[in-house]
């Protein structure tokens, strides 16, 4: 049975979640694609540059992980905090 604490902690362990995913989303994005691009071009992927690859493939695979540990931390947060579906 989900008390209220409960509800508050799992709420608070949601958004500490989110924020350090968001934090990996604007990294990649903007950092790996935009920010550090030159650095990265240095190293080759396939003849291309990881700066480049990481702003048209990288990312893609980033972002994608992102939302299956979103649903696996998830999964395990709600059952800590008592408030998962049967």
């Amino acid at each position: 049975m989900a008390t209220p604490e409960n509800r508050r902690a799992h709420w608070r362990a949601n958004l500490r979640l989110i924020v350090g995913l968001l934090c990996v989303w604007a990294f990649v994005s903007f950092g790996c694609s935009i920010f550090f691009v030159d650095q990265l071009d240095r190293i080759k992927i396939g003849g291309f540059g990881l700066g480049f690859w990481m702003a048209q493939q990288g990312s893609i695979y980033v972002f994608v992980a992102l939302i299956a540990i979103y649903a696996w931390r998830m999964r395990r947060i709600d059952r800590q905090y008592h408030v998962h579906e049967d």
